[in-house]
């Protein structure tokens, strides 16, 4: 990997060789010294000859910017190349020129495939043969997914109230699906004992410095699919930060190279139930570390890359806001209803996110605006029906057609 050049920590600036695994710098204590990979971009250009001409199969069209070995065989299910929207009903409804890049369209059914793809590619690198992670059920199923995709046994830590409906995925996949009776951040303590008793390879968010390089591709198909129309907000939601640090530097990267010639601000959104990155950000002294959220997939109480994530906030000119349940289920219903993109909470949250930022003034009416879905409501029916409301029950006869519909009949 000669366009790699090392892992640096966020912290201290330690370097470390990335042909080795390591998960986060020993020279502070649990998770908090998380590691960032650093590139030789002339390198990296040198090897970079695909067109920037909006045509994006899957995100390995920007292998040159990824930390694989050249001779490696990608473990992939088609990840990346998901679609921009115009969404003009929605941005009608919120005062904004609206676009959706609706990441639910991945092989597992979140934006998190990108991550996954990678970290299982590097599992193969480095010669191990069961891959592991905690997770509230995305990752789970994503990882079960493409461990599958590659051969490799995986198993994997959840807490006990992860929606049913994500859990089904990994165990049709065939892995190891282990609920912990506690919390997310208990399920994560554990498998990080459990990677350095049994040797593990591990996907955690954060930790393994090579997912967050998976999510940049994000960033990287925006600034393709925008060139020459560029947002003046990119919106993610933020549970461990690693989506939004990961589209930051993606976009930010293709910036500083000369092929986009603007880059956006970053809008973070966070449930009020799990508020650690927001509350880091705008220098609250009580940051809370419980997590209580219908958005399962950002409950995060005790977030590992808030460091990266409050750098993409403060580096773009960003800004970040606080959503409750009852807007990200509105917010779910929304875009819905209004352009027929079905999102789990989480993918909803940017949604409500936005809606808030517009009433504050921190958006303004009018700026172009790119929301980032990261799940498919598929993952999570109960909080669905909640969003949607209930079906309504009527005879086999016309008459409760007619009834219903006088007007139309």
């Amino acid at each position: 990997m000669d366009h790699v050049e090392t892992l640096e920590c966020t912290l201290c600036g330690a370097e470390y060789d990335p042909d080795q695994v390591i998960y986060t710098c020993p020279n502070h204590p649990g998770v908090k010294g998380i590691l960032d990979v650093t590139y030789d971009y002339d390198a990296v250009v040198d090897r970079f000859d695909e067109p920037l001409d909006g045509d994006i199969r899957s995100q390995w069209k920007y292998r040159a910017f990824l930390p694989v070995a050249d001779d490696s065989e990608p473990v992939t299910l088609g990840e990346g190349g998901t679609p921009l929207l115009e969404t003009p009903r929605l941005g009608t409804e919120l005062g904004v020129d609206l676009r959706v890049k609706d990441d639910g369209r991945n092989p597992t059914g979140v934006l998190k495939d990108r991550a996954t793809s990678i970290s299982v590619t590097k599992a193969g690198e480095f010669g191990r043969e069961v891959v592991t992670c905690a997770s509230t059920g995305n990752a789970a199923a994503s990882l079960a997914g493409f461990a599958a995709r590659g051969g490799l046994d995986c198993r994997l830590f959840v807490p006990g109230d992860a929606p049913e409906g994500k859990l089904a995925q990994p165990l049709v996949y065939g892995a190891d699906v282990l609920g912990v009776e506690g919390s997310y951040d208990e399920a994560y303590d554990l498998s990080m004992e459990v990677t350095e008793r049994f040797g593990w390879y591990n996907r955690n968010a954060a930790v393994n410095p090579f997912q967050v390089e998976g999510k940049r591709t994000v960033g990287h198909e925006l600034a393709e699919q925008t060139r020459g129309d560029v947002p003046d907000w990119l919106v993610f939601s933020m549970g461990d930060g690693c989506t939004i640090a990961g589209g930051w530097k993606g976009f930010r990267e293709f910036h500083d190279l000369g092929f986009v010639d603007e880059a956006p601000r970053m809008l973070g959104v966070q449930a009020e139930g799990a508020s650690a990155i927001h509350d880091t950000f705008h220098d609250h002294d009580d940051v809370d570390d419980v997590a209580d959220t219908v958005a399962d997939s950002i409950s995060v109480g005790r977030p590992r890359n808030t460091v990266k994530a409050c750098s993409a906030l403060e580096e773009s000119g960003g800004e970040s806001v606080l959503v409750s349940d009852e807007e990200i289920l509105a917010a779910e219903s929304l875009l819905g209803r209004t352009e027929g993109i079905y999102a789990e909470p989480a993918g909803a949250t940017p949604v409500a996110g936005l809606r808030k930022a517009r009433e504050a003034g921190v958006v303004e009416a009018g700026d172009s605006v790119v929301v980032v879905v990261t799940g498919n409501g598929l993952k999570d029916t109960e909080s669905a029906m909640r969003a949607g409301g209930e079906v309504d029950a009527i005879s086999p006869e016309i008459d409760d057609v007619v009834d219903r519909y006088p007007d139309e009949a």
